[in-house]
């Protein structure tokens, strides 16, 4: 299937997003609403990437894409990054022979380079293990942020083109992070906010926005088929008009 670029051209819209990104907020708040310390809310949040990644594989969503921890994270008190820390390196521990048996490919994306040397074997080393698996892609955006995204993409394009002055989107785009990946269908915030947050910038140009003021801990399985049902209701255009798209649905 192609991956086809939404400012270059016109992709497919399925009814069932192929790629769905997502940015996990309220874990924190979910926390302090029940008296409990932040971290209490990040370990259930866990349990709800379990549940999200079930749902979406089980409906036919090709790529889910997690936003676990942004470059803009490190500003958080550094307890709370420390156990984020642990957190992670502790689900992978659990998580990934779980993801193989079940068909899930993982990818982590991000400037890894400031993680130990620990957690990025272990990233390296569930990648490889989970490679070969095509029912859904898990990516995890950790340190990750959509300007740095774009910086290292255009860095790399110039160095692996030398001497040359015109650059395109077709010649960035197999250097961004997620270049296997089509652009997301459906973006999906939870814990209320309506913003980006520096995620998948580039990626994000045509995406459906979709946001949602339940915190990430009680997103479950029937709030993604609220999210989906209402991606099925949007017109999505890419810059044309409706007759267009309704003339396009016609002919195929």
């Amino acid at each position: 299937m192609s991956h086809s670029s939404s400012t270059q051209g016109i992709p497919e819209a399925a009814s069932v997003p192929r790629h769905i990104a997502m940015i996990m907020d309220g874990n924190g708040r979910w926390a302090t609403k029940r008296f409990l310390p932040r971290v209490a809310g990040h370990v259930k949040g866990v349990e709800t990437v379990r549940d999200v990644v079930e749902a979406c594989a089980s409906r036919g969503v090709e790529f889910l894409t997690l936003f676990a921890f942004s470059s803009e994270n490190w500003r958080r008190p550094a307890d709370e990054v420390s156990f984020l820390m642990k957190l992670f390196v502790s689900a992978l521990e659990r998580e990934v022979a779980k993801m193989h048996v079940n068909g899930i490919r993982l990818k982590v994306v991000g400037d890894l380079s400031r993680f130990d040397e620990k957690l990025q074997k272990m990233i390296a080393d569930a990648e490889r293990k989970t490679a070969g698996n095509a029912r859904l892609t898990l990516t995890i955006c950790a340190n990750y942020g959509g300007r740095w995204d774009v910086m290292q993409a255009t860095a790399k394009m110039v160095a692996a083109n030398p001497g040359v002055t015109e650059f395109s989107e077709e010649m960035l785009a197999p250097h961004l992070s997620m270049a296997y990946a089509p652009e997301p269908d459906l973006f999906i915030r939870t814990g209320g906010e309506q913003r980006a947050s520096n995620f998948l910038l580039w990626q994000m140009a045509y995406s459906e926005l979709y946001f949602t003021d339940t915190f990430w801990p009680d997103f479950n399985a029937a709030a993604l088929d609220q999210a989906i049902a209402s991606y099925q209701q949007r017109e999505r255009r890419f810059g044309r008009t409706s007759a267009q798209v309704v003339a396009h649905k016609k002919a195929s």
